[in-house]
């Protein structure tokens, strides 16, 4: 039988740090993944994507607040709806041509995903997902005295602005990936960590806030009975005492490794904490197995010749 595999594509991987963010930018960024990709479709595994959203939504956001002088500004959901339609329609483009050219048929579906979260999450008082692109100091003050916003230090990239990012509860879509997924398709679904609602008087509502898309893509895991989710970054593998002289590399973890990482504070919040927290919540609800590595090692990282591999123990 075909294994089923969840991969969550970070937004820094679709508009690079250095980069404006212009759609040609893009398009070569999810070009390279695609690569990836079609490589594990032609290997024969079911692959259901997901991405994030920072960098895109934010600057949608940025957008809306210099245009709204001439046109009204729209709230964070649908910033983020908005992402979800135009990142899904290059990923799924560039996918289907890619396969094109190496002669792969493979049906495509882009799934407009709404994400149940709770109206009380902590998340709502303390904001802490990053948004947009980076700035200075200078400018972050600014852009705090101006503008309202809370930003943040990023690492040692500059700062950028944070919001809500409440923990997913239910897919509200989730009867339609499933059936896509039965019938053959390749799927993109829960972009940008889906459109964050929550439910008032038996009616849905979307919130301001951005879900973390690593969450997100383990609850699609759970959801469909994936046999592996692999959450890409920057780096082939997670390590220990990040950027010190004794920095190690790990080749695997479990679960009872990596809650005392996380104790020890190996794996900060603003940075591999949430993909640690992600995979964790996939293997303790009984995921067989979780992968954070590179995009350019998932292949390897599946034959367990790479990455960091997630599991019981």
């Amino acid at each position: 039988m075909m294994k089923t595999v969840v991969i969550a594509i970070g937004g820094n991987a679709i508009t690079e740090s250095s980069q404006k963010g212009t759609i040609e930018e893009q398009q070569s960024n999810i070009k390279r993944c695609c690569e990836n990709i079609a490589d594990l479709i032609e290997a024969g595994y079911e692959i259901i994507l997901t991405h994030g959203n920072g960098p895109q939504v934010g600057s949608i956001v940025l957008q809306n607040d210099l245009a709204k002088s001439v046109v009204p500004e729209n709230p964070l959901d649908v910033c983020g709806a908005q992402t979800q339609g135009s990142l899904g329609y290059l990923i799924a483009q560039t996918l289907s041509n890619t396969l094109k050219h190496r002669h792969i048929q493979k049906k495509i579906a882009t799934v407009l995903t709404q994400v149940l979260v709770d109206k009380m999450d902590p998340s709502f008082q303390k904001p802490t997902k990053f948004i947009g692109p980076f700035f200075t100091a200078e400018q972050a003050d600014f852009l705090a005295k101006t503008k309202g916003f809370e930003m943040q230090k990023d690492s040692e990239r500059g700062y950028r602005r944070v919001v809500a990012s409440p923990r997913p509860l239910d897919l509200v879509e989730k009867d339609a990936v499933c059936a896509l997924l039965k019938e053959g398709f390749l799927i993109i679904t829960v972009g940008g960590g889906g459109i964050p609602v929550v439910q008032e008087d038996e009616e849905l509502k979307g919130v301001e806030a951005v879900i973390d898309k690593d969450f997100a893509s383990a609850l699609v895991a759970r959801e469909v009975g994936a046999d592996t989710l692999i959450i890409l970054t920057g780096v082939p593998k997670v390590a220990i005492d990040f950027g010190k002289p004794n920095m190690r590399e790990l080749d695997e973890m479990t679960l009872t490794e990596c809650r005392a990482y996380l104790a020890e504070g190996q794996f900060p919040p603003g940075s591999m904490g949430p993909k640690v927290e992600a995979a964790m919540e996939f293997v303790a609800a009984g995921g067989s197995e979780a992968i954070i590595t590179s995009i350019e090692n998932m292949k390897s990282a599946l034959e367990h010749r790479d990455g960091t591999r997630i599991f019981a123990g």
